[in-house]
């Protein structure tokens, strides 16, 4: 009984360590996320992608969504309205005036971009990169690949 007492003592000391986060490398950038977030897609166990204007996987996508990212939508005012990604911004890339708006944009925010197939989502983070935001990543295969909740709507 002593026995089976300090092995079991001795394993809550090592998973309490473990738990410490020691061994973790130090800044890392990328998180986990690890449950069904708000965007209405399932994202357990799927990191954070950097948000380095490149395209990631609907899975990524929707981490970075749920990570707090600000979504916005670059297809017409249309298109947005049949349906678009919850809380997702329009931004119309073909409008006169995506440049002047995309200048307004804070820097510093991470934003998750997307379009009907991921063509004009290229478009509009190469962009928005020309207008000073540089924290972006865009969705692979457009609001036709993302997995969660996809609901019709006026912009607001």
């Amino acid at each position: 009984m002593k026995k089976m007492m300090c092995v079991l003592v001795l394993g809550s000391t090592l998973l309490a360590s473990c738990a410490g986060g020691s061994d973790a490398p130090e800044n890392d950038a990328a998180t986990t996320v690890t449950s069904t977030g708000s965007a209405g897609a399932s994202t357990s166990a799927t990191r954070v992608p950097e948000f380095d204007g490149g395209h990631v996987s609907p899975a990524e996508f929707a981490a970075a969504v749920d990570s707090g990212a600000t979504v916005l939508d670059v297809r017409t005012p249309e298109e947005y309205r049949e349906g678009h990604i919850p809380g997702a911004l329009l931004l119309d890339v073909n409008a006169d005036d995506f440049d002047a708006l995309a200048g307004h944009l804070n820097e510093d925010t991470d934003y998750a971009v997307y379009c009907r197939s991921g063509s004009r989502s290229r478009e509009a983070i190469e962009r928005l990169r020309d207008a000073g935001v540089r924290r972006t990543v865009g969705l692979e295969g457009g609001v036709k690949a993302w997995p969660g909740d996809v609901i019709p709507g006026e912009p607001s």
